[in-house]
Formats: C-alpha cells, sequence, structure tokens
C-alpha cells in the first residue's frame, strides 16, 4: 500500500512541476469526499481537478493527494499544438430541480459530450451545487477544406405497439445493429423516439426538423385555423398530448404561455383539424379499482433480497463493481424502484398504507424470512409481498398460514407446495399455453399443428390434453406435406395453423403452403411460445404479418395514459427507463395497494375483480389444491399496420 501512495506522490509532484507554485495546491481526500464536493470546496471545476490527476477519474480513496488549481488559474495539462482551433467551455452550476436533459437542451450539448467534459457523473451522478464544464463547441479560424461527403441520415418515429423486431423488419437490418445506433433504446424501447436507421446522427439535423416543424405547425394554426380548449382539473402538459395527438413541443409552439406550467381553466390554442379524444373505456372482464373508505390504516411488508451484509463483507469487489456484476442484486433493485414509485403513486391517490421494507437476506437455499416475521410484527400485516425464491415465499406463507396475511410471490415461475394464504403473480407457462387454446375455442376455430419429428413432447401434449388439435401429416424424410396440410382446412372456419419446429426449412414451407391457400380460405399461423426462428433474417417478417401470426404472453406493450405517466416519473426519479422487473415491481405493489384500499378483504378483491396495470394483469383463481394463480394473458397478433394488437 505505501508503495503505490509513493508512486502517485511522485506522479503529483512531477505534474505539479509544470505549473507555477502559485497556481496548485494539494488536497489529502477525506473519508467519503468526492470529487464534486473538494471541486466546491475549492471553487474549482471538477473538470480541471481531473486535467492534473487524470487517475482520479478511476475513483478516489481516504488519503489520497490530489492536486488542486487555485481559483481562477488557468489549468493546462498539455500544450495546444494545432494553430487553427481554439476551445471554448462554459461553466455550470447545477440548481435545485434540474436534470441533465434540462442543461443538454439548454446549452445544446449531448449527453455523451457533458459526460466526456465531466467524468465525475459517472459515479456521482447530477447533484445541487456541482458546477459542470459545458463545451461549447470549437471556432475555427478561415481554412480551405474539402467537405467531406455526408450521407442523408434516415429516421424513424416510434408508434404505438411496434416493437424492435417490427422495426428492425420494415429497414431489413437486425435488431442489434438498431441497437448499436440508438444505444438509448437497448433497456426499452420508448414511444416518440426518433429512432436513426442509417447514417449519423447530426444535431443539425435534429435542428432543421424542428425548425421545419414548428413553421409547419404555425402555418396551419393561424386565427382562423385554430380551436380553443379550456384546461380541466389535474390535467397536465403529458395529459394534453394525450388528448390533443400533438407533441409537447407543438403545444408551447401554439401556447408559450404553457412553458410556465398547466393550470385549471386555463385557455389554450389547438388546431382546427385536431380531434380530442376521450380516454377509453374500461375492457370487459377488467375492474378499474379506486380508492374506497377502508376502515383501518392497513400494513404492507415488503421482504426484498438486498443480501446487504453479504454486499458489506466483500473484499474483493467494490460496490460499483459489485452492482456491474450481480445480476441478481440488480434485478431486486429494479424491482425495489418500480415498488417504491407504486407507493408514491397510492399515497398520492390518498391511500393510507403503512409501508415496510425488509432484506430477506436470502439464497435459493436459506433466508432471514423466520426471525423477521418473529421480530417485527408481520402477523399484522394485511399483505406480505416477497420473498423472491419460492421455497423462500412458501416458508413465508407457512409461517403465516395460521392467520389472515396474504402472502404474494412476486417472481418465482415454480410450483410447489400450496397454502391457502399463497398467491402466486407469475402465470406459469402451462396457463400460457391453455389460453391461447381457449381463445382458439371460443372462436370456433379449426386447429391445426404442424410438429417437427424432434417435438415428441409436443405431440403427446396435444394427444394427451387439446385432442381436438388435428396434426398435420408430414413428407417420409420429416417435411411439411403441403397437400395434406391443405387437406386439413375449413372452408367455413378460421384455421388457426399452430408451429412447433425451429427449423427455417419447415416454418418456411409452412408459410408458403397458408399463403398460397389465402384466397380460398382463411388462416393465422399461431406459436404457443417464444421461437428464436421467426426472429431471424430468414423468415420474411411481411409475410408473419400477413399470416397474422398470434402467440400467448404474460405481458402487454402499453401506450395509455397510465403507462407514460408511470415511465415519466420512473425516468424523472431514476434518469433510465424501467426495465421489465422495475415494471413488474410497480404493477404488482399498485395492485396490491389499490385492493388493499378497498372496503373488503385482500381476498374478496381477488375473487371479485380482474385488474391490469402497465405491463401485467392480475386475475387470480383459486386452485384445486389450495392457494391462488394469476391467469392473466394477453392473446396479441401481428397486424397489417405492422404493429402487435391485443386480440379480442
Amino acid at each position: 500500500m505505501q508503495y503505490y501512495s509513493k508512486i502517485w506522490l511522485c506522479g503529483l509532484f512531477f505534474i505539479g512541476s509544470l505549473f507555477a507554485q502559485d497556481k496548485a495546491s494539494t488536497h489529502k481526500v477525506a473519508k467519503g469526499e468526492t470529487i464534486a464536493q473538494i471541486a466546491q470546496k475549492y471553487k474549482v471545476s471538477p473538470y480541471d481537478i481531473y486535467q492534473l490527476n487524470p487517475d482520479a477519474q478511476a475513483g478516489i480513496s481516504q488519503n489520497t493527494l490530489l492536486l488542486i488549481p487555485k481559483a481562477g488559474a488557468k489549468v493546462q495539462s498539455k500544450t495546444v499544438t494545432s494553430p487553427t482551433v481554439v476551445s471554448k467551455k462554459v461553466t455550470h452550476e447545477v440548481a435545485p430541480k434540474e436534470t441533465l436533459f434540462g442543461i443538454q437542451k439548454k446549452y445544446n450539448v449531448t449527453e455523451a459530450t457533458l459526460f466526456k467534459a465531466n467524468p465525475f457523473l459517472e459515479n456521482d451522478g447530477l447533484q445541487i451545487g456541482q458546477k459542470l464544464v459545458i463545451p461549447n463547441g470549437v471556432v475555427t479560424k478561415a481554412t480551405t477544406t474539402t467537405a467531406p461527403k455526408t450521407v442523408t441520415p434516415v429516421f424513424h418515429l416510434v408508434q404505438p405497439q411496434e416493437t424492435k423486431f417490427s422495426i428492425a423488419k420494415k429497414y431489413n437490418i437486425t435488431i442489434e445493429e438498431l441497437e448499436k445506433k440508438n444505444p438509448e433504446v437497448v433497456a426499452n424501447l420508448p414511444v416518440g423516439f426518433n429512432l436513426l436507421i442509417k447514417g449519423n446522427r447530426a444535431k443539425e439535423v435534429k435542428e432543421i426538423e424542428d425548425v421545419a416543424d414548428k413553421k409547419e405547425l404555425t402555418s396551419k394554426s393561424t386565427s382562423s385555423d385554430v380551436q380553443n380548449y379550456t384546461v380541466k382539473p389535474k390535467e397536465t402538459l403529458y395529459s394534453l398530448t394525450k388528448t390533443s395527438g400533438l407533441s409537447q413541443e407543438e403545444l408551447i409552439v401554439l401556447n408559450p404561455e404553457l412553458k410556465n406550467g398547466v393550470q385549471e381553466g386555463m385557455l389554450i390554442k389547438l388546431p382546427a383539424a385536431v380531434k380530442l379524444m376521450t380516454q377509453p373505456e374500461a375492457k370487459k372482464g377488467i375492474t378499474q379499482l379506486s380508492k374506497q373508505n377502508a376502515a383501518d390504516r392497513k400494513k404492507l411488508v415488503l421482504l426484498l433480497p438486498f443480501n446487504i451484509a453479504k454486499i458489506a463483507n466483500d473484499t474483493v469487489n467494490s460496490t460499483t463493481e459489485r452492482l456491474k456484476k450481480d445480476k441478481f442484486l440488480n434485478m431486486t433493485l429494479d424491482f425495489y424502484s418500480g415498488a417504491l414509485i407504486a407507493v408514491d403513486s397510492a399515497k398520492q391517490l390518498g391511500i393510507d398504507v403503512d409501508v415496510q421494507v425488509f432484506d430477506s437476506q436470502e439464497t435459493k437455499m436459506s433466508s432471514q424470512v423466520s426471525s423477521i416475521i418473529k421480530s417485527n410484527d408481520v402477523e399484522n400485516a394485511q399483505v406480505v409481498i416477497g420473498p423472491f425464491y419460492q421455497n423462500n415465499v412458501e416458508k413465508t406463507a407457512e409461517l403465516l398460514s395460521g392467520t389472515d396475511v396474504a402472502v404474494i410471490s412476486p417472481l418465482s415461475k415454480e410450483t410447489g407446495k400450496a397454502f391457502p394464504n399463497l398467491y402466486q403473480s407469475i402465470v406459469s407457462a402451462d396457463v400460457i399455453k391453455n389460453a391461447v387454446f381457449d381463445f382458439m375455442k371460443s372462436k370456433e376455430g379449426n386447429i391445426i399443428a404442424v410438429v417437427d419429428k424432434k417435438k415428441e413432447s409436443a405431440r403427446n401434449y396435444f394427444n394427451q390434453f387439446q385432442k381436438e388439435v388435428k396434426i398435420a401429416p408430414l413428407t417420409p424424410t420429416g417435411g411439411v406435406n403441403a397437400e395434406a396440410l391443405k387437406g386439413l382446412l375449413q372452408k367455413d372456419k378460421m384455421n388457426y395453423v399452430i408451429i412447433e419446429t425451429g427449423s427455417t426449412m419447415m416454418i418456411k414451407a409452412t408459410i408458403a403452403t397458408l399463403l398460397s391457400v389465402m384466397k380460398t380460405y382463411k388462416v393465422q399461423l399461431v406459436t404457443l411460445e417464444t421461437n428464436p426462428t421467426l426472429d431471424t433474417d430468414e423468415i420474411s417478417f411481411d409475410n408473419l404479418v400477413k399470416l397474422k401470426l398470434m402467440y400467448p404472453s404474460a405481458t402487454r406493450e402499453n401506450e395509455t395514459d397510465e403507462a407514460r405517466i408511470f415511465e415519466q416519473k420512473y425516468r424523472k426519479e431514476n434518469k433510465v427507463y424501467p426495465s421489465s422487473f422495475a415494471t413488474r415491481g410497480f404493477d404488482l405493489t399498485f395492485d396490491t395497494l389499490m385492493r388493499m384500499a378497498q372496503d373488503k378483504t385482500f381476498q374478496e378483491t381477488i375473487e371479485s375483480a380482474a385488474t391490469e396495470q402497465v405491463e401485467n394483469r392480475f386475475e387470480y383463481y383459486k386452485k384445486e389444491n389450495g392457494g391462488y394463480t394469476n391467469k392473466g394473458v394477453y392473446i396479441l397478433y401481428y397486424d397489417s399496420d405492422m404493429t402487435i394488437k391485443q386480440a379480442n
């Protein structure tokens, strides 16, 4: 340790020799100090500190010696040798409620540029009082150069129900290429995002588009071509975009006063051609739970596997490194972050629930459930969400089985022992598969299956549980017998053809056969589970759309106001788009809190109401051997407009 300290100190003296004595001083890092705090203390920018201490970008620790420039002194780590380029930068002090996005917009810089100039943002995040270096571009002297040949960029504005898969197919590129050009959509695909398909995302292109859009909107909205709209109670700028179909920027161009906020009774202008949209009615079978006058304050307990003790005792990995490596911890934190948004949303609705969170300290084989229940009066709660592992959640249900406490398994797909107070919230694979058969039978369809010889388990499933399915004969070599398949079709019914193979040749042959008979028969291609072969370049996406590929799913893509509000709120709190686990945490927790707010017991709401949240549907039913399980499944299909829709 002393050896490394000496090397670090020698490095400081070497760098220090480049400056006059009155232009720099040293600082010994105290426990817990950050570069941002040190910069604020000496009234310099973190950028200046990093220029003199480049190794500090990898992190600093207690007793590290840093070279600190004197306030106002010019810091230059190396001589500028180019006589034709002069860099310019501006310093910005972060004010309360400011966001990275707002700063980027204010100075017209990209997030990558901002992070490059202020490396501490990667670890410290944005904090009030920080001094950010804002690179303001470069000033170049007049020189004669040949302009490089530019490629006109191609953009795609993401529409509701679109997926990366459908967009990639549309432009004949792979999903990997799409994500490489648009790293912002690796985790999620936000509606309204301007995807780069070809070329480079030049700032100038975006500016030209914005100016053109504003001119077009202004020209279309003359005094004789507008309508007035009175803002209703609780409406926001976001909800106005949904009502009008305009973007926030378009609304502000027409109504500059909206920059200062939306107020009830405000009179705003909208283009006369705009048709105001109303909220859709609740779907059949779905109950919109609202706050009721529940008699007593209720208690919700979250048992989540943070495993804090394990992290604290990890002498090999730092917390940052562990977060990068530990997928289970990331899943837990994402779920928890979504649950926190749900708790806050419930509070805004006036739902009075006492929420307690405990570290279940669990692995697949052990947990601290027993001691938590004994020491924290958990038996007086109404609902417990968690733990994550099935054997641990079953142990929790067993320990609380003599009470009225409902125990919800949040993420486990496994099923084991049944307890009357155990609620399985994840839809099982069998339930998902059965749901699509229930749908096809409800439509009185003719169900046919093309089954690969290698899929003997699928063949046995049909013969044992779905005996009405007609299995298409194969050729002697195991290929698709086109004529035999056509012979099973019926003219007076919808012919649902299930594809059970991973073979590209069999899938292409089945598709070709169905396309050839579409003028005579009603046909629809069906898959019972995710089939990776369908997501390859070998299979034409256009053909899947023509055959309206149908499949069951436990989650959906949701573009309602409620879903957008959740995403917007999550991004504001966490600076990233919500992952599937974060959305799951929100959906399950919010559904639970809404049920707890009724004038009924939790069990009574389970037996009487199915609900839908952002991505998940909760429709529990009582199992024969005890307990409850969720059967909330969506039947989805590829529609002709290249979007995924829910089958009715």
